[in-house]
This record gives structure tokens, C-alpha cells and sequence, in this order.
């Protein structure tokens, strides 16, 4: 636990992250996907019996596999980047990994448990923010599914994942329950403006409707840096109520957005609020630690309406 912890110290305070690089075809120039390893728990080769669920297993999940006790979706990431939300029920089966290894990443964000079958693992790689790009700049981020681009040699470049999509396209459900959340919440009376740093469109989304239910005001950015160039921008900080901002950003994490605002005397005072799927203990310290007013798992509608109502009152 300790070290975990120095570890995710280290990384966000030096504004850099590690990503676990993976493939889902056999060719040699197969592209290459990323995730961050603060949001996986392990790596195995599963040679136990995935249940299948109701309606067979031609969609995005294959079943359910049991890791010591613990039953957690598995998901075919290949098939899931075929997967069109408008077309639910479409069989994917031609879009599968084509492996009988069972190679699975179990992963942990958000609150939830899936595992993630891959085809081969490459290598981690340890990059600072400043070096990864937003995926809709470079075309890549076609329905929300990869969040950004980064390097992985002089030659080739690794996609990273939106989890956050991935967990509402796998969990269609978890919508509905949120709509109906957000219709027993009441508004906020406030003037002040709401400011947003977060990357994952489909996150963003979620945000969007829960401070529209509220009836704020609030400005939305694609990255942290953007974020604070607006803050200091003709003094805009005097306007600003609360800064919520995301933790897995291009150019500068939302550690770096909260240390920036903490040490400025001008913006010192302000509320921020970490949004974020990373969840671990190690990251709710660190963000107590660098004074945070709250961490949110990404993104739990009550909770936020809570803070927002506590700092904005």
C-alpha cells in the first residue's frame, strides 16, 4: 500500500502517467491501445468457464469469468470498438479477438470491475501529459471510444481508451438510473460560474446534464491547461464558484490543474473538486493532501450535487 501510494505521488506530481500497451490482431503493424495502470488490478490468462448471459454472447460482453470469487464481465475490446450504441443488438462476432489464450486485464474504475480480453500485452510506457494529444485532434475519436494519442516508438502511436464510454456501453442501464437521479435533484441558486476540465466525451456529457438540472452556469474544457488559461485570463477567477476538473488530461493532469490553483493567492480560496475513475485510496490521499474540496468517482450525480451545494452556498 505504501509503495502504491509513493508511486502515484511520484507520477502526479511530476505531471506524468503509465500506460499498459496492448494489441487486439496478430500483424506485426496492428495498432496499438493504452490504458493507465492506476485503473488495472491484474493481468491472467483465464482458462476457467465464462457464464453467458441472457441474449448470448455475439455483443460487446462475452459473459461473466469468476476470479477468486468475484464475478466480473468480460469484455471483447476488439469487438467494443466495433460496437455501435445506435445499433445494440448487431452480432459482433466477426470483429472478435482471435485468441484461445483467454489473455484478460481485470480492471478497476468507477467503481466497477471488468476484465478486458486483449490479444497481446506489448510493454508500459511512462510519458508526461505535455507529451499525449486529445484523440478528437488527431481523428481519431470517432464515437468517444479513444480519449487520446501518444507515442510508442519513433514509429508507431498508442490509442488510449475512454473507460468512461466503455462502461456506458457495456452498462447501457446505468443511464436510466441516472436519469432518474437526476430528476429527484433540485436546483442550485447561484450565480457564480461553474468551470469543467474533462477530456472523456462521454463523461463531459454526464457533467453537462447534471449542472444543466441544476441551473448553473458553466464553462466546459477539453484539457487542464486550456482551463487555467481562461481562470487567469482578465481576471475571470473572480467569477468562478467551483472548478471541477478530471484527473487523466492532455498537457497537464488534474493534480497539476489543483496545485496551480491552490498555490496562486489569487485563486487559493477557490473550491476544486477531482472528478475522476480513479478511485484507489492512494489518489483520494494525494488529493487531500494538495488541498482538494472533494473527490468525486467519476461521476456520481448525489455526490456532486452535495459538493457543488456546500461550496456554492
Amino acid at each position: 500500500m505504501v509503495k502504491d501510494i509513493d508511486k502515484t505521488t511520484s507520477l502526479h506530481l511530476n505531471n506524468e502517467a503509465q500506460f499498459l500497451c496492448f494489441r487486439l490482431d496478430a500483424e506485426k503493424d496492428a495498432q496499438l491501445y493504452g490504458m493507465n495502470i492506476f485503473k488495472i488490478r491484474e493481468i491472467i490468462h483465464y482458462d476457467g468457464e465464462v457464464t453467458e448471459i441472457l441474449g448470448g454472447s455475439d455483443g460487446v460482453m462475452l459473459g461473466f469469468l469468476s476470479v477468486r470469487g468475484e464475478s466480473i464481465p468480460l469484455v471483447d475490446v476488439k469487438r467494443w470498438l466495433h460496437y455501435n450504441a445506435n445499433d445494440p443488438s448487431r452480432n459482433l462476432t466477426e470483429c472478435s479477438v482471435k485468441d484461445d489464450h483467454n489473455l484478460v486485464i481485470v480492471c478497476h474504475f468507477s467503481n466497477h470491475s471488468i476484465a478486458l480480453k486483449v490479444l497481446k500485452i506489448e510493454r508500459i510506457i511512462h510519458k508526461n501529459w505535455n507529451e499525449i494529444n486529445a484523440g478528437d485532434k488527431q481523428g481519431i475519436n470517432e464515437e468517444g471510444k479513444l480519449s487520446a494519442i501518444t507515442r510508442f516508438d519513433e514509429q508507431r502511436v498508442v490509442q488510449i481508451l475512454d473507460v468512461e464510454k466503455m462502461i456506458s456501453d457495456v452498462f447501457p442501464s446505468l443511464k436510466d438510473l441516472d436519469d432518474l437521479t437526476l430528476r429527484c435533484i433540485e436546483a442550485i441558486q447561484s450565480q457564480k460560474l461553474i468551470l469543467i476540465a474533462e477530456d472523456s466525451l462521454s463523461a463531459l456529457k454526464t457533467l453537462e446534464k447534471i449542472v444543466q438540472t441544476l441551473e448553473l452556469r458553466y464553462l466546459a474544457f477539453p484539457n487542464g491547461r486550456e482551463l487555467l488559461d481562461y481562470l487567469y485570463e482578465k481576471e475571470h477567477y473572480q467569477q468562478v464558484g467551483v472548478v471541477i476538473t478530471d484527473l487523466e488530461m492532455p498537457n497537464i493532469s488534474g493534480f497539476e490543474v489543483l496545485k496551480t490553483i491552490k498555490a496562486d493567492h489569487r485563486t487559493e480560496h477557490l473550491p476544486v473538486i477531482i472528478n475522476s475513475s480513479m478511485s484507489s485510496d492512494s489518489n483520494r490521499q494525494l488529493a487531500q493532501s494538495l488541498e482538494a474540496d472533494g473527490f468525486v468517482v467519476k461521476s456520481n450525480i448525489l455526490e456532486i450535487h452535495e459538493m457543488l451545494k456546500k461550496t456554492l452556498s
